[in-house]
């Protein structure tokens, strides 16, 4: 059984069980989380298994590499069976289908009768455009059916960073990089190509078929290599000599629109471009290598220098302004990772009953990464208490609670904690905690987490209301899209500028790698309004808070600056940003 049909499968019964009813939340998020981790495992778990490695594999606990053990002794889990039993195979077909979660899957089952694996999204489709059940879905199911797979940014990253790491190793590899959408830091990414420059590529192409990883070789020719990884993700290799290696960098970095706006660009100044480098096509330009003659670059800088052009970032590459930009010096310094020096959007264990996903590291393992990670401060920002189940007495005392415990914490110095949360947008706009308990925190953000089919009109409404409060200062994961799996909202984004700039209020770029929410574009436009953004994490361990750099991707591909973002400041101008 590959990678992917183990994740499918764990995916199924967590399905199931959330299906069933009565089982534990927490049982149903472990499967899940097992899921994407051997989806985008980068070795074979049944080799994994041979070696005695299974625990080893991060979000696989003993109970799910128990069952593992079992499929791979006697090819099928008992356990499994039963709790899937119940349910139609065409179930967790047409959950792969964006939008479409279990329990709307079950409806199309009972009500279409649709039963079969095989046939499953094609009858749903059939039913879709006879008007049996919502048109939307119509789109959904055709993208399905038409889709690559694409893969999140920070997967593909991971995959990359592992290969790069790699193919360093020979001594042969001169230059590395990641190409295309993954080098320009897209939320998602279709394929991972990663270019060398080496005099030797025979050598460096022989190196790259020998990672411990692959799955197997699809290809390997003079200059190029293909492998594919367990999960089925291919990876491409090209190889061209340093000299030349600039073109090769550019070129296959793209956008496509990118590209074609700097064709045109260089045609007008007489020349062509390729993969090998610039080539003079106009007779009146006396140069002395003569007309045809190509130059070879082996740098990016020395590419776009020579056609009187500063670098442009990656991030920056897709068709808009960005050679005008260069052309006269205009292009902006972009956010570094390095100049972030704190995280405002944090979830710790400190547990104040949650409407939901309660973080599951203390304050102290929190404060030690971020300490490490360079930071001056950190915000804790845990999901407001439920409102079911809670009176406004006890919200207020689990809030005190929090309270104090991170006074008690901040009085070692180890790095400020600022005491925050994340508040429920109700669908009445109401914020889900009472405002008696505001005056406790050093500042709130809003989110929403329900209700995601209001209108463009009534939602803005909604996200305005809840954020009228001087305690609350940003707006998290603002469109509340995941990617992937649900679109975004519909809003009102001039009405969200305006009120922002008005009231001193931010707008959150969520490093999250399924949500990176304010997209790329949204977030320009908000800067050119004159928004400020706080780029965060949305961590809920330890390990995340390395999510940062994704959040920083988006803002650059955003044209943002390092003014532009709140926690770039000191902890002292951001203690001056909360109380204003």
């Amino acid at each position: 059984m590959s990678n992917l049909q183990i994740a499918k499968l764990l995916r199924s019964v967590a399905a199931a069980l959330e299906l069933s009813g009565g089982d534990n939340r927490f049982r149903i998020i472990a499967y899940q989380r097992a899921a994407d981790a051997i989806e985008h495992a980068s070795s074979e778990v049944k080799d994994l298994w041979d070696d005695g490695k299974l625990k080893e594999l991060a979000g696989v606990g003993e109970g799910i590499a128990g069952s593992l053990d079992e499929l791979f002794r006697t090819g099928k889990i008992k356990h499994f069976e039963s709790i899937l039993k119940p349910f139609p195979p065409a179930l967790f077909e047409l959950m792969e289908v964006s939008g479409i979660g279990p329990k709307t899957a079950l409806k199309f089952c009972k009500e279409l009768g649709i039963t079969k694996a095989h046939s499953a999204i094609s009858e749903l489709l059939k039913a879709a455009k006879k008007g049996r059940i919502d048109g939307r879905f119509i789109k959904a199911i055709q993208e399905y059916q038409g889709r690559s797979r694409r893969l999140l940014l920070d997967v593909a990253q991971t995959i990359s960073d592992s290969i790069v790491d790699w193919m360093r190793k020979n001594p042969l590899v001169l230059q590395i990089n990641t190409l295309g959408s993954l080098r320009r830091q897209a939320s998602t990414v279709g394929d991972i190509d990663i270019a060398v420059a080496s005099d030797h590529p025979k050598e460096v192409i022989e190196h790259f078929t020998k990672y411990p990883q692959k799955s197997r070789v699809l290809e390997a020719g003079e200059h190029t290599a293909s492998l594919i990884l367990p999960n089925e993700y291919q990876v491409d290799l090209m190889v061209q000599p340093e000299t030349a290696y600039g073109a090769l960098l550019q070129h296959f970095t793209g956008s496509k629109h990118h590209n074609i706006a700097l064709r045109e660009y260089a045609l007008k100044k007489g020349y062509s471009l390729s993969e090998y480098g610039i080539k003079q096509t106009s007779p009146s330009l006396k140069l002395r290598e003569g007309r045809g003659v190509s130059y070879e670059f082996p740098t990016e800088e020395k590419f776009y220098n020579f056609l009187g052009l500063d670098w442009i970032p990656p991030e920056l590459r897709e068709g808009e302004n960005e050679i005008e930009l260069a052309k006269t010096h205009k292009l902006p310094k972009l956010i570094e990772l390095a100049d972030i020096k704190g995280d405002l959007q944090i979830h710790s264990n400190l547990d104040v009953e949650p409407s939901h996903d309660l973080g599951v590291s203390s304050i102290s393992e929190l404060a030690t990464i971020a300490s490490k990670l360079g930071y001056e401060y950190i915000g804790l920002t845990e999901h407001n208490p439920a409102v079911s189940g809670h009176t406004q007495a006890q919200i207020m005392d689990l809030i005190k609670r929090k309270s104090s415990a991170i006074e008690q914490f901040n009085s070692s110095r180890i790095i400020n904690v600022f005491n925050g949360l994340e508040i429920d947008i109700q669908p009445n706009g109401k914020r889900a905690l009472p405002d008696s308990c505001l005056d406790l925190l050093d500042y709130a953000c809003v989110a929403i987490h329900s209700s995601f089919q209001a209108s463009r009109a009534q939602m803005t409404d909604r996200v305005l209301s809840a954020m009228d409060h001087p305690k609350v200062k940003f707006f998290a994961h603002p469109t509340a899209r995941l990617l992937g799996q649900r679109e975004g909202v519909e809003l009102d984004w001039d009405r969200i500028f305006d009120f922002c700039v008005k009231h001193n209020k931010w707008l959150e770029i969520d490093g999250w790698p399924n949500r990176l929410d304010l997209p790329d574009v949204i977030a320009k436009d908000a800067i050119k309004h004159g928004v400020r953004l706080v780029v965060d994490t949305d961590s809920h361990a330890a390990g995340q808070l390395v999510y940062m750099r994704y959040g920083v991707s988006v803002a650059r591909r955003a044209a943002a600056t390092k003014r532009d973002i709140i926690n770039t400041h000191s902890l002292k101008e951001v203690i001056s940003c909360l109380s204003q």
